[in-house]
Protein backbone atom coordinates (compact mmCIF):
# COMPACT_ATOMS: atom_id res chain seq x y z
CA UNK A 1 0.00 0.00 0.00
CA UNK A 2 2.06 2.75 -1.49
CA UNK A 3 -0.14 5.25 -0.64
CA UNK A 4 -0.64 4.36 3.01
CA UNK A 5 3.42 4.62 3.58
CA UNK A 6 3.69 7.67 1.68
CA UNK A 7 0.85 9.43 3.74
CA UNK A 8 2.95 10.88 6.97
CA UNK A 9 5.92 11.94 4.61
CA UNK A 10 3.55 14.39 2.52
CA UNK A 11 1.81 15.63 5.92
CA UNK A 12 4.86 16.87 6.99
CA UNK A 13 4.52 19.34 3.41
CA UNK A 14 1.70 19.96 3.71
CA UNK A 15 -2.39 18.78 3.14
CA UNK A 16 -3.21 16.13 0.72
CA UNK A 17 -6.19 14.07 0.10
CA UNK A 18 -6.98 11.00 -0.32
CA UNK A 19 -9.28 9.02 -2.24
CA UNK A 20 -10.44 5.71 -2.27
CA UNK A 21 -12.55 3.79 -4.46
CA UNK A 22 -15.28 3.21 -1.70
CA UNK A 23 -17.84 0.69 -3.45
CA UNK A 24 -18.19 -0.79 -7.21
CA UNK A 25 -20.87 -1.98 -8.90
CA UNK A 26 -20.40 -3.91 -12.19
CA UNK A 27 -17.24 -3.61 -14.50
CA UNK A 28 -14.31 -0.95 -12.65
CA UNK A 29 -10.87 0.04 -13.39
CA UNK A 30 -9.71 -1.06 -9.61
CA UNK A 31 -11.41 -3.02 -6.84
CA UNK A 32 -13.08 -1.46 -3.81
CA UNK A 33 -10.74 -0.48 -1.35
CA UNK A 34 -7.98 0.78 -3.84
CA UNK A 35 -6.64 4.52 -2.87
CA UNK A 36 -4.61 7.07 -4.29
CA UNK A 37 -3.03 10.29 -2.77
CA UNK A 38 -3.02 13.61 -3.94
CA UNK A 39 -1.23 16.54 -3.25
CA UNK A 40 -0.85 19.89 -4.78
CA UNK A 41 2.67 18.53 -6.71
CA UNK A 42 2.37 14.69 -5.89
CA UNK A 43 0.43 11.40 -7.08
CA UNK A 44 0.96 8.15 -4.89
CA UNK A 45 -1.05 5.58 -6.34
CA UNK A 46 -3.70 4.98 -9.11
CA UNK A 47 -7.23 4.52 -9.07
CA UNK A 48 -6.73 3.12 -12.52
CA UNK A 49 -5.98 5.88 -14.88
CA UNK A 50 -8.27 7.15 -17.20
CA UNK A 51 -10.81 10.11 -16.97
CA UNK A 52 -11.81 8.47 -13.61
CA UNK A 53 -8.70 9.04 -12.37
CA UNK A 54 -8.45 12.57 -14.06
CA UNK A 55 -11.56 13.86 -12.75
CA UNK A 56 -10.99 12.36 -9.25
CA UNK A 57 -6.93 14.47 -8.99
CA UNK A 58 -9.15 17.38 -10.23
CA UNK A 59 -12.00 17.32 -7.37
CA UNK A 60 -9.29 16.48 -5.08
CA UNK A 61 -6.82 19.29 -6.25
CA UNK A 62 -10.23 21.80 -6.25
CA UNK A 63 -10.47 20.66 -2.45
CA UNK A 64 -7.17 21.70 -1.46
CA UNK A 65 -7.33 25.22 -2.86
CA UNK A 66 -10.80 26.07 -1.57
CA UNK A 67 -9.98 24.41 1.63
CA UNK A 68 -12.20 21.94 2.23
CA UNK A 69 -12.14 19.50 5.32
CA UNK A 70 -15.60 17.91 5.42
CA UNK A 71 -15.25 14.19 3.87
CA UNK A 72 -17.26 13.69 0.60
CA UNK A 73 -18.47 10.96 -1.34
CA UNK A 74 -19.13 11.19 -5.44
CA UNK A 75 -20.47 8.37 -7.58
CA UNK A 76 -19.67 7.85 -11.21
CA UNK A 77 -21.09 5.88 -13.67
CA UNK A 78 -18.31 4.60 -16.17
CA UNK A 79 -20.10 5.51 -19.68
CA UNK A 80 -19.63 7.93 -22.42
CA UNK A 81 -20.43 11.04 -20.50
CA UNK A 82 -17.25 10.23 -18.29
CA UNK A 83 -14.89 9.39 -21.39
CA UNK A 84 -15.08 5.27 -20.46
CA UNK A 85 -16.99 2.60 -21.58
CA UNK A 86 -16.45 -0.24 -18.18
CA UNK A 87 -20.33 0.08 -18.00
CA UNK A 88 -19.81 -0.22 -14.12
CA UNK A 89 -20.57 2.22 -11.26
CA UNK A 90 -17.56 3.63 -8.86
CA UNK A 91 -17.88 5.96 -5.53
CA UNK A 92 -15.44 7.35 -4.35
CA UNK A 93 -14.75 8.66 -1.11
CA UNK A 94 -12.68 12.01 -0.59
CA UNK A 95 -10.81 12.85 3.05
CA UNK A 96 -8.66 15.91 3.49
CA UNK A 97 -6.15 15.09 5.48
CA UNK A 98 -3.70 17.95 7.28
CA UNK A 99 -0.42 17.95 8.92
CA UNK A 100 -1.82 17.44 12.39
CA UNK A 101 -3.19 14.30 11.97
CA UNK A 102 0.09 12.68 11.16
CA UNK A 103 0.51 11.19 14.59
CA UNK A 104 -2.95 9.21 13.33
CA UNK A 105 -1.22 8.29 9.88
CA UNK A 106 2.25 7.05 11.54
CA UNK A 107 0.57 4.78 14.24
CA UNK A 108 -1.75 3.11 11.22
CA UNK A 109 1.80 2.57 9.27
CA UNK A 110 3.83 1.58 12.16
CA UNK A 111 0.85 -1.31 13.27
CA UNK A 112 1.01 -2.55 9.89
CA UNK A 113 4.74 -3.02 9.91
CA UNK A 114 4.26 -4.59 13.50
CA UNK A 115 1.65 -7.12 11.30
CA UNK A 116 -1.27 -5.70 13.15
CA UNK A 117 -4.69 -4.57 10.80
CA UNK A 118 -6.40 -1.50 11.28
CA UNK A 119 -10.08 -0.91 10.54
CA UNK A 120 -10.57 2.26 9.04
CA UNK A 121 -13.94 4.50 9.61
CA UNK A 122 -14.78 7.21 7.56
CA UNK A 123 -18.22 8.81 7.73
CA UNK A 124 -19.80 11.75 6.02
CA UNK A 125 -20.54 13.57 9.29
CA UNK A 126 -17.53 13.59 10.19
CA UNK A 127 -14.00 15.48 10.83
CA UNK A 128 -11.68 12.65 9.44
CA UNK A 129 -10.87 8.53 9.71
CA UNK A 130 -11.13 6.47 12.92
CA UNK A 131 -9.23 3.36 13.49
CA UNK A 132 -10.50 0.30 15.55
CA UNK A 133 -9.42 -3.24 15.61
CA UNK A 134 -9.56 -5.25 12.10
CA UNK A 135 -12.83 -7.45 13.18
CA UNK A 136 -14.90 -7.42 10.19
CA UNK A 137 -14.91 -6.75 6.17
CA UNK A 138 -14.48 -3.40 4.36
CA UNK A 139 -17.65 -2.12 2.53
CA UNK A 140 -19.76 1.12 1.66
CA UNK A 141 -23.21 2.16 3.07
CA UNK A 142 -24.64 4.75 1.17
CA UNK A 143 -26.23 7.94 2.13
CA UNK A 144 -30.32 7.25 2.33
CA UNK A 145 -31.10 10.37 1.01
CA UNK A 146 -29.90 12.02 -1.60
CA UNK A 147 -26.65 14.36 -0.98
CA UNK A 148 -27.03 12.70 2.66
CA UNK A 149 -24.04 12.72 4.98
CA UNK A 150 -25.31 9.50 6.65
CA UNK A 151 -22.65 7.21 4.46
CA UNK A 152 -20.07 5.28 6.05
CA UNK A 153 -16.85 4.02 4.66
CA UNK A 154 -14.89 1.27 6.51
CA UNK A 155 -11.96 -0.18 4.70
CA UNK A 156 -9.61 -2.79 6.08
CA UNK A 157 -5.53 -2.15 6.19
CA UNK A 158 -4.28 -5.52 6.89
CA UNK A 159 -0.76 -6.81 6.30
CA UNK A 160 -1.15 -8.88 3.21
CA UNK A 161 -1.92 -12.85 3.75
CA UNK A 162 0.41 -14.32 0.61
CA UNK A 163 3.98 -14.52 1.87
CA UNK A 164 6.36 -15.54 -0.70
CA UNK A 165 10.00 -16.53 0.44
CA UNK A 166 12.83 -16.11 -2.88
CA UNK A 167 15.81 -17.91 -2.17
CA UNK A 168 18.54 -16.09 -4.94
CA UNK A 169 19.91 -13.10 -5.07
CA UNK A 170 21.25 -13.57 -9.23
CA UNK A 171 20.27 -11.43 -12.22
CA UNK A 172 16.62 -13.37 -12.19
CA UNK A 173 16.20 -12.81 -8.05
CA UNK A 174 17.20 -9.25 -8.98
CA UNK A 175 14.90 -8.76 -11.52
CA UNK A 176 12.06 -10.94 -10.01
CA UNK A 177 12.30 -8.62 -6.34
CA UNK A 178 11.77 -4.97 -8.74
CA UNK A 179 8.71 -6.56 -10.06
CA UNK A 180 7.05 -7.90 -6.90
CA UNK A 181 8.07 -5.52 -4.22
CA UNK A 182 5.45 -2.99 -5.11
CA UNK A 183 2.78 -5.43 -5.06
CA UNK A 184 0.47 -6.64 -2.06
CA UNK A 185 2.41 -9.33 -0.58
CA UNK A 186 5.28 -10.01 2.26
CA UNK A 187 8.47 -10.21 0.44
CA UNK A 188 11.13 -12.73 2.16
CA UNK A 189 14.72 -12.64 0.03
CA UNK A 190 17.66 -15.31 0.87
CA UNK A 191 21.15 -15.43 -0.52
CA UNK A 192 24.44 -16.75 0.68
CA UNK A 193 25.76 -13.45 -1.07
CA UNK A 194 24.74 -10.74 2.06
CA UNK A 195 26.12 -7.92 -0.86
CA UNK A 196 23.43 -8.41 -3.42
CA UNK A 197 20.72 -8.07 -0.86
CA UNK A 198 21.93 -4.93 -0.06
CA UNK A 199 19.72 -2.76 -2.75
CA UNK A 200 16.64 -4.38 -1.52
CA UNK A 201 13.36 -2.11 -1.71
CA UNK A 202 11.47 -0.62 1.25
CA UNK A 203 9.76 -3.72 2.76
CA UNK A 204 11.34 -6.47 1.93
CA UNK A 205 12.82 -8.85 4.67
CA UNK A 206 16.59 -9.93 3.92
CA UNK A 207 18.17 -12.78 5.00
CA UNK A 208 21.96 -14.38 4.28
CA UNK A 209 21.65 -17.89 4.80
CA UNK A 210 25.05 -19.53 5.04
CA UNK A 211 22.98 -23.13 4.05
CA UNK A 212 19.43 -24.28 2.53
CA UNK A 213 18.69 -25.69 5.64
CA UNK A 214 19.07 -22.20 7.43
CA UNK A 215 17.29 -20.83 4.60
CA UNK A 216 14.12 -23.28 4.63
CA UNK A 217 14.30 -23.08 8.80
CA UNK A 218 13.94 -19.06 8.67
CA UNK A 219 11.71 -19.31 6.05
CA UNK A 220 7.47 -17.94 7.86
CA UNK A 221 4.97 -20.46 8.54
CA UNK A 222 2.85 -20.33 5.35
CA UNK A 223 5.29 -19.41 2.98
CA UNK A 224 5.27 -20.00 -0.89
CA UNK A 225 9.01 -20.83 -2.02
CA UNK A 226 10.73 -19.39 -5.40
CA UNK A 227 14.03 -21.63 -5.88
CA UNK A 228 16.13 -19.69 -8.42
CA UNK A 229 19.84 -19.58 -6.97
CA UNK A 230 23.20 -19.93 -8.80
CA UNK A 231 23.84 -23.53 -8.22
CA UNK A 232 21.84 -26.47 -9.21
CA UNK A 233 23.43 -28.43 -5.95
CA UNK A 234 21.81 -25.53 -4.04
CA UNK A 235 18.35 -25.31 -5.67
CA UNK A 236 18.28 -29.44 -4.77
CA UNK A 237 19.01 -29.07 -1.58
CA UNK A 238 16.80 -26.12 -1.09
CA UNK A 239 13.85 -28.14 -2.78
CA UNK A 240 14.71 -30.80 -0.26
CA UNK A 241 14.67 -28.91 3.05
CA UNK A 242 11.28 -27.26 1.41
CA UNK A 243 9.73 -30.58 1.11
CA UNK A 244 10.22 -32.08 4.73
CA UNK A 245 8.14 -29.15 5.57
CA UNK A 246 4.51 -29.40 6.15
CA UNK A 247 3.57 -26.08 6.60
CA UNK A 248 4.68 -24.09 3.45
CA UNK A 249 2.40 -23.48 0.28
CA UNK A 250 3.53 -23.80 -3.15
CA UNK A 251 7.42 -24.47 -4.39
CA UNK A 252 8.27 -23.21 -7.89
CA UNK A 253 12.03 -23.70 -9.53
CA UNK A 254 13.54 -22.43 -11.89
CA UNK A 255 14.92 -24.25 -14.64
CA UNK A 256 14.56 -26.82 -18.03
CA UNK A 257 12.40 -29.87 -18.61
CA UNK A 258 15.53 -31.30 -18.26
CA UNK A 259 17.01 -30.27 -14.85
CA UNK A 260 13.19 -31.46 -13.82
CA UNK A 261 13.58 -34.92 -15.04
CA UNK A 262 17.33 -34.78 -13.01
CA UNK A 263 15.75 -33.04 -9.92
CA UNK A 264 12.85 -35.36 -9.77
CA UNK A 265 14.93 -39.04 -10.45
CA UNK A 266 17.32 -37.47 -7.55
CA UNK A 267 13.86 -36.78 -5.08
CA UNK A 268 12.85 -40.15 -5.65
CA UNK A 269 16.32 -41.56 -5.10
CA UNK A 270 16.13 -40.21 -1.95
CA UNK A 271 13.31 -41.56 -0.34
CA UNK A 272 10.58 -38.93 -1.78
CA UNK A 273 7.27 -40.44 -2.64
CA UNK A 274 5.60 -39.00 -5.95
CA UNK A 275 2.68 -36.77 -4.48
CA UNK A 276 5.53 -35.10 -2.71
CA UNK A 277 7.43 -34.19 -5.54
CA UNK A 278 4.23 -33.24 -7.44
CA UNK A 279 4.17 -30.27 -4.98
CA UNK A 280 7.13 -28.27 -7.00
CA UNK A 281 6.50 -26.40 -9.93
CA UNK A 282 9.52 -26.66 -12.39
CA UNK A 283 9.81 -24.97 -14.83
CA UNK A 284 8.18 -21.79 -12.96
CA UNK A 285 6.01 -19.43 -14.98
CA UNK A 286 3.65 -19.15 -17.28
CA UNK A 287 4.04 -20.35 -20.95
CA UNK A 288 3.45 -18.13 -23.92
CA UNK A 289 7.31 -16.44 -24.45
CA UNK A 290 11.06 -17.83 -25.62
CA UNK A 291 12.24 -14.21 -24.11
CA UNK A 292 15.33 -15.67 -21.50
CA UNK A 293 16.43 -12.42 -20.69
CA UNK A 294 16.15 -12.16 -16.26
CA UNK A 295 13.61 -9.03 -17.04
CA UNK A 296 11.52 -11.62 -19.33
CA UNK A 297 11.28 -14.24 -16.99
CA UNK A 298 11.42 -12.66 -13.75
CA UNK A 299 7.40 -10.98 -15.41
CA UNK A 300 6.49 -14.61 -16.47
CA UNK A 301 7.07 -15.65 -12.89
CA UNK A 302 5.84 -13.01 -11.45
CA UNK A 303 2.29 -13.74 -13.51
CA UNK A 304 1.84 -17.02 -11.67
CA UNK A 305 3.16 -15.91 -8.26
CA UNK A 306 -0.05 -14.15 -8.91
CA UNK A 307 -1.97 -16.59 -9.44
CA UNK A 308 -1.00 -18.46 -6.44
CA UNK A 309 -2.02 -15.44 -4.52
CA UNK A 310 -5.44 -15.43 -5.63
CA UNK A 311 -6.09 -18.71 -3.48
CA UNK A 312 -5.31 -17.18 -0.69
CA UNK A 313 -6.26 -12.87 -1.00
CA UNK A 314 -10.23 -12.10 0.46
CA UNK A 315 -11.51 -9.10 -1.99
CA UNK A 316 -12.43 -5.97 0.10
CA UNK A 317 -16.09 -6.00 -0.41
CA UNK A 318 -18.19 -4.49 -2.80
CA UNK A 319 -21.30 -3.05 -3.15
CA UNK A 320 -23.92 -6.19 -4.14
CA UNK A 321 -25.16 -6.86 -7.67
CA UNK A 322 -28.47 -7.05 -6.84
CA UNK A 323 -30.99 -4.07 -5.65
CA UNK A 324 -29.56 -3.41 -1.84
CA UNK A 325 -31.52 -3.08 1.26
CA UNK A 326 -32.89 0.87 1.77
CA UNK A 327 -30.45 1.71 3.92
CA UNK A 328 -27.81 0.94 0.87
CA UNK A 329 -29.78 2.25 -1.78
CA UNK A 330 -27.91 5.04 -3.52
CA UNK A 331 -29.91 7.20 -5.54
CA UNK A 332 -29.43 5.31 -8.85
Amino acid sequence: MKWLREIPAQLQRGPCVLITVAGVRGSAPREAGASMLVSADALVDTLGGGHLEWEAIAEARARLLTGQTAPALRRYALAASLGQCCGGVVWLCYETLTPDRHADWLAVQQRLAQGTGSLRVLRGDALGSTWTNARQAGGLQLPSQPDGQDWCLTQPVLPPDFCLTIHGAGHVGQALVAVLAPLALRLHWHDMREDLLAGAPAGVITQACDTAEEAVAQSPSGSHHLVLTHDHALDLALVEALLRRKDIGEIGLIGSASKWTRFRQKLAARGFAEHQIARITCPIGVRGSSDKSPQAIAIMVAAQVLQWREHVRTPHQALPEKPPPACLRSQD
